[in-house]
């Protein structure tokens, strides 16, 4: 019975971390708007309106009342599921971002799947192949150097222009294959820094794990090569892998916005270059704040999976 106490707690603990790490991110976001240079109102009312006009829009807009007082009722609207009105396009912000919600989370998803493959399966294959691991080095370097903006002219002159195998702009069709298409040039270009990045803490992770006396141990014995590698190396070289990987996927969120505006997807990236440029302060608040909502949910993911990996994190966090 003690243990599932320990691990009820465990669960309490994390999800209020969690709940005070999204209150601290939504007050710090709203005050960073609100300190931003540009009036709303002015933008509404149009450069040439009367100071009664702009007075009268920032009541209705509720811009005239103390910050704490707007972020309260904000907070509140939040808990009740309204996200406010956009002020560029008078709708409900809900409404405004839930179908790009899906576009941006398909590219995630897809990017996030080409780097876990690619990612792991270069550094396990550089990390135990010496004639190949100092190509895949240089390699992955490059595709660390290169920006993402870079990468997406490149794979768009050579995949799309000139050899015509992928679309070069939009998100596709309702098909799924046909969405898939449209979004693997996006996909690659968003994986292929993250991927670099992946590989190259695999190869250290799974080469350190190589060197360590319970693998020559387990040599010694003459077990099979592919036991050693997945009980004896992989089993423990996955905890910094699965560190690096969670980090990785998380901030693939905020990368999505400069791949949107490349490819011209209408995701919640271009919605969130389009809104800051409009001042549209409510649709700002609920994008960023999803995309920090996402990120600590990848991360609260990450500290799962270590602990099934490592009993030692379980026995730790369970006191």
């Amino acid at each position: 019975m003690k243990p599932v106490v320990h691990t009820a707690s465990m669960v309490l603990l994390r999800l209020l971390g969690a709940a005070g790490s999204v209150m601290v991110a939504a007050f710090a976001l709203f005050v960073a708007l609100d300190a931003a240079p540009g009036d709303p109102a002015s933008r509404l009312a149009g450069t040439h309106a009367s100071e009664r006009t702009l007075e009268a829009i920032r009541h209705q807009l509720g811009l005239d009342q103390p910050l704490l007082t707007r972020f309260w009722k904000w907070l509140t609207g939040l808990f009740q599921g309204d996200l406010g009105t956009s002020l560029t396009y008078r709708q409900s912000v809900s409404s405004l971002i839930g179908p790009r919600v899906a576009d941006t989370l398909l590219l995630v998803g897809y990017a996030s799947v080409l780097i876990l493959v690619f990612g792991l399966g270069l550094g396990i294959w550089a990390a135990l192949s010496w004639r190949t691991g100092t190509l895949i080095t240089a390699l992955t370097g490059v595709g660390l150097a290169v920006p993402a903006f870079v990468a997406a002219s490149a794979l768009v002159a050579l995949l799309a222009v000139k050899v015509h195998w992928f679309p070069a702009l939009g998100g596709g069709g309702p098909s799924p294959t046909d969405r898939l298409w449209h979004l693997t040039l996006p996909a690659i270009t968003l994986a292929l820094s993250s991927a670099a990045y992946l590989a190259q803490m695999t190869k250290a992770a799974v080469r350190e794990e190589a060197d360590r006396e319970h693998v020559e141990t387990a040599r010694s014995r003459a077990l099979p090569a592919g036991r050693i590698l997945r009980r004896h190396i992989l089993r423990n070289a996955m905890i910094p892998i699965s560190t690096a990987a969670g980090l990785t996927v998380g901030g693939l969120i905020a990368a999505d916005v400069v791949v949107e505006q490349a490819f011209g997807l209408n995701g919640l990236g271009a919605t969130l270059v389009a809104a800051v440029a409009q001042k549209d302060t409510p649709v700002v608040q609920a994008v960023g704040l999803l995309m920090v909502v996402v990120f600590i949910v990848v991360n609260a993911a990450t500290d799962a999976v270590q602990a099934a990996l490592d009993p030692r994190i379980r026995a730790v966090s369970s006191r």
